[in-house]
């Protein structure tokens, strides 16, 4: 595809120094440079200042890293600028909206040691305002710090694991065990028929929106294969031809996303009401409408997303 890697997420080069992570002594160096910096994620929130919108990077002894119960996660070396995320999720805001971890968050918490130009922001409603390397930092970051969220106690025998390897690694004193962050694969497809693309709409989605089929590959199960059973499964729509297009680390929570492009061979749709609401053939022209917001039966998958990235290439044909 020709622009591949131009996508949100796509990647910018970071050097993750991956050598410097075995060493506590090392860590210990890094993050006491004085040009080390420390990113606070709250309940998978950057904390991002509020009018250039970026990410905030503090210092390692700032007081907001009170409420923080493991340390800090080495990201890598931006520009030889050590990088760390360390996740505060043990901080209690005096308010917390209902909207907190939902699919639409437009909450912002504000913390009593930070400055009120800066707050902690969803990330899908800031993601298009990043810059290609500080995508890649805060994507790093929410990724990793939500894994070590749910992976805190050992697969093996139960016990109580602990952060090792600079937080890319958790060991059990227990039974010896080591365990990594893990990737979810994710096939996303544009599935074609003549001059439509078939679509579908998530129940609990915004009203109106609407984005291509997606679904988790299976054990034992190739990329193309998943692009044709989850096609199949949730719309009905059998599909022949598949090839790869562009992928995308999507880090909520931590999934990489396969973009296919899929040949349907049929056209009636058969919606499986426990995977989609709705699902329809939306033309090229359509779409087109939709982009600009003219369209009132849809509207596109959300700026940033892997999904939006192939509907537009395709539209503009430069998928190949």
């Amino acid at each position: 595809m020709k622009h591949a890697e131009s996508v949100t997420f796509g990647g910018s080069g970071l050097d993750r120094a991956a050598h410097l992570r075995g060493s506590a002594d090392e860590q210990a160096k890094l993050i006491a440079q004085a040009n080390a910096g420390v990113l606070a994620i709250w309940r998978g929130k950057p904390l991002l200042d509020l009018e250039r919108r970026v990410p905030v990077w503090l210092t390692p002894d700032h007081p907001v890293f009170a409420s923080a119960d493991e340390a800090a996660i080495f990201l890598g070396l931006d520009d030889g600028y050590p990088r760390f995320a360390r996740d505060i999720s043990g901080w209690d805001p005096d308010e917390v909206s209902d909207t907190v971890g939902a699919f639409h968050d437009p909450s912002e918490q504000l913390h009593p040691a930070i400055p009120v130009t800066q707050a902690f922001c969803e990330l899908r409603a800031n993601m298009t305002a990043l810059s290609a390397r500080d995508a890649e930092l805060v994507a790093a970051s929410k990724a990793v710090l939500s894994w070590h969220e749910i992976h805190g106690f050992c697969a093996r025998c139960g016990a109580k694991s602990v952060i090792s390897q600079a937080g890319w690694q958790r060991d059990c004193p227990q039974c010896n065990a080591h365990h990594f962050p893990r990737t979810d694969p994710v096939v996303i497809m544009l599935i074609l028929h003549g001059n439509s693309v078939l679509m579908g709409r998530s129940p609990g989605w915004p009203e109106g929106m609407y984005s291509l089929l997606a679904g988790f590959v299976e054990a034992g199960e190739t990329i193309e294969g998943a692009v044709r059973r989850e096609t199949f499964e949730e719309s009905g729509i059998k599909v022949g031809e598949v090839n790869y297009l562009s992928s995308q680390p999507w880090p909520f929570p931590s999934s990489l996303m396969f973009g296919c492009h899929g040949v349907a061979l049929t056209r009636d749709i058969t919606v499986d009401p426990v995977e989609l609401e709705d699902a329809l053939w939306v033309t090229r022209e359509e779409m087109a409408l939709s982009l600009t917001e003219d369209n009132p039966v849809i509207k596109p998958a959300r700026k940033g997303s892997i999904a939006r990235f192939l509907i537009e290439n395709w539209l503009a044909d430069t998928l190949d």
